[in-house]
C-alpha cells in the first residue's frame, strides 16, 4: 500500500459474512467503527452494507498517511480483532483491501 502524492491514503474493504452470520458480522462492524473513527491520523471510516446482497459489507477508510493505517493496522485492538473476525467471514481479510488513488481531469 502506498500513500498519494497528497500523503493521505483511501481504503475500501469488501468483506462477505459465512452462512447465517450476517447479523454477527454486521454487529461486529458496527461494534469497530466508533473505536477505529477515534484512531489518531483517521480522516473518515464508513461501513456500509450492499442493498440487495445480505452479508456483504463495504468499510471505506480514509487516513492522513500511510503510517497512521499502519499503526491502526497494527495496534493490539486489531491483533485482538482478527481471529474473531475470521471466524465470521468468507475468505481473507486481504482478499477485500483495495487502494484508490483519485485522480482529476488535466482541464
Amino acid at each position: 500500500m502506498t500513500a498519494t502524492p497528497d500523503g493521505y491514503v483511501t481504503v475500501i474493504w469488501e468483506a462477505h459474512a459465512k452462512a447465517g452470520r450476517e447479523a454477527d458480522l454486521k454487529a461486529f462492524i458496527a461494534a469497530a467503527v466508533t473505536p477505529s473513527r477515534n484512531d489518531p491520523g483517521n480522516i473518515d471510516y464508513e461501513a456500509h452494507e450492499i442493498v440487495d446482497d445480505a452479508g456483504t459489507f463495504i468499510i471505506y477508510e480514509r487516513w492522513e498517511n500511510r503510517a497512521v493505517l499502519d499503526a491502526h493496522l497494527s495496534a493490539p485492538r486489531m491483533r485482538e480483532l482478527v481471529p474473531q473476525m475470521l471466524e465470521l467471514i468468507d475468505g481473507s481479510i486481504e482478499d477485500g483491501i483495495r487502494l484508490l488513488r483519485p485522480f482529476r481531469p488535466s482541464h
